[in-house]
């Protein structure tokens, strides 16, 4: 972490820190961080230049952020909030005022509390709600990525979210969840009626 002296500007916030993920760590140099708080600000710092790259405000606390890989590129960055929605940012191309591009989708009636990327496939995560459901995801890419703008500056292109399948597991909040790095489709997720379920989720190798 950053010492007094050389702190970036936008590092120190009198907002309260939800959360933060790491990623684009694709060599031993390039490292991120992305922090999520509870006024709905999200803002990533570069670790390589002690510098505020990115920020972005989606109206609500921020739950739960993540890379949808950490060891590569950045690709894709998915938020969770407060009010139930979930967005999704196209990390490959920033625009210079901008950003970069997103879609958001309103997916749950309650907080979401997380969200998760399957481990064998990018593209497909998982959120959890206030009211003890399980919704699954996959994200399509858009035809083309990026677009130049009318002053001829690359910007980037959303994709859409498709909802494969979504179970209510218990009347209470799903707090946490995480899939198994080995076996495609186990899980396991904790909730605040204080039991833990392990899951498989299957047909993610047709889909």
């Amino acid at each position: 972490m950053p010492s007094s002296e050389d702190t970036p500007r936008g590092w120190i916030s009198s907002r309260v820190i939800l959360l933060s993920k790491s990623g684009n760590a694709y060599n031993q140099e390039e490292r991120v961080v992305c922090a999520g708080y509870d006024n709905g600000d999200i803002k990533l710092f570069d670790l390589k230049n002690m510098s505020l790259r990115w920020e972005n405000n989606i109206k609500n606390g921020v739950c739960s952020v993540e890379f949808d890989r950490k060891d590569i590129n950045m690709n894709k960055l998915a938020a969770t909030s407060l009010e139930g929605k979930f967005h999704v940012f196209d990390m490959r191309t920033q625009h210079p005022t901008k950003g970069f591009a997103s879609l958001s989708e309103k997916a749950h009636k309650s907080t979401m509390w997380q969200v998760r990327h399957l481990p064998q496939n990018r593209d497909i995560f998982m959120t959890t709600g206030g009211a003890g459901s399980l919704h699954l995801w996959k994200y399509e890419y858009p035809a083309q990525r990026s677009k130049k703008d009318s002053e001829g500056a690359e910007m980037g292109v959303a994709g859409s979210a498709t909802l494969l399948q979504n179970v209510t597991l218990s009347t209470q909040p799903i707090s946490s969840l995480d899939w198994s790095p080995d076996k495609r489709g186990l899980c396991v997720c904790s909730a605040f009626d204080q039991t833990v379920r392990v899951l498989i989720v299957t047909k993610l190798n047709k889909v």
